[in-house]
């Protein structure tokens, strides 16, 4: 694949950066993810405005400019013979000193990788997949809220209990908070829906604020669909008529299974995609 490195595009086994960069050393970096539709990428301008923010808060000096990043990434999907594409965009602190940073990083790395779609599994939204309760908690932030930073290592392990499963092949799996509330997936927010009110764990759990989860808010809200935010249990999730979760590759993928760690099911709804569920995954389409 060809990736691109500030704004230069090489083979991806020329695109390095050096041992020294931060973002290796100390894992001072952050990433979005998000994919294309008819070649432009979709709410680009929400996710570099997390981006930026992200980087402010880190001491790492970089302003996003629109139109340049998506003419990098026309020209990657060019280069790369790809419609569509599944979309990395990193930025990294840079290289300094070996030592923790003593001020802000002035010359950080921008990273963008760009790898083909999954193919689109139609009966995914209709019948939907399974959800795993994992052991492991989800950890608390890294500052005052969670960034989307380089620290993966919460979700590497919840992938590795997950894979330990299996009766979940193909399942996403749900971390809760420390004290048992309901926090998010591996890759995903989570909803569920009670007496057609719209359900999302708070982000005072600590959850990722998910630029999909906030776009899918505002489809409910703008629709009529009422929705609250907070704190819940598993036992709500079980009790609920529809679940489902959200990411910006797979948007919004409904969940008709809850399998405990011991390999208890619990199916939600009719074994199918709800019927508000159903209405969001339109009003996303159509959009």
């Amino acid at each position: 694949m060809i990736i691109s490195i500030n704004g230069t595009l090489y083979e991806e086994q020329q695109a390095v950066v050096s041992v020294y960069d931060h973002g290796f050393l100390y894992g001072l970096g952050l990433f979005e993810t998000f994919r294309t539709y008819k070649g432009r990428p979709f709410l680009l301008p929400q996710h570099l405005h997390r981006l930026e923010e992200g980087c402010s808060e880190l001491g790492i000096t970089y302003e996003p400019n629109i139109e340049r990043i998506q003419q990098l990434i026309s020209k990657l999907l060019e280069a790369n013979n790809l419609s569509d594409a599944y979309i990395r965009f990193s930025v990294s602190a840079g290289v300094d000193a070996l030592g923790l940073p003593s001020g802000a990083y002035q010359q950080p790395n921008e990273i963008i990788y760009i790898k083909p779609l999954p193919p689109r599994d139609a009966n995914l939204y209709e019948k939907g997949k399974a959800l795993q309760l994992l052991k492991l908690p989800r950890n608390t932030p890294e500052g005052l809220y969670r960034f989307k930073s380089f620290h993966y290592m919460n979700n590497i392990l919840a992938k590795r209990e997950l894979q330990n499963y299996e009766w979940a092949k193909g399942a996403e799996g749900l971390m809760l908070t420390e004290d048992g509330y309901l926090a998010e997936g591996i890759v995903s927010n989570l909803f569920f829906i009670k007496d057609s009110i719209m359900f999302t764990p708070s982000l005072d759990t600590g959850i990722l604020p998910g630029i999909t989860r906030a776009h899918v808010l505002k489809l409910a809200q703008s629709n009529q669909i009422h929705t609250q935010d907070g704190l819940y249990t598993w036992e709500n999730l079980i009790d609920a008529d529809e679940v489902f979760i959200v990411n910006s590759i797979q948007e919004i993928v409904p969940i008709t299974t809850l399998y405990t760690p011991s390999g208890q099911n619990h199916p939600i709804g009719r074994s199918s995609a709800g019927p508000i569920t159903r209405q969001l995954i339109e009003l996303y389409n159509n959009r």
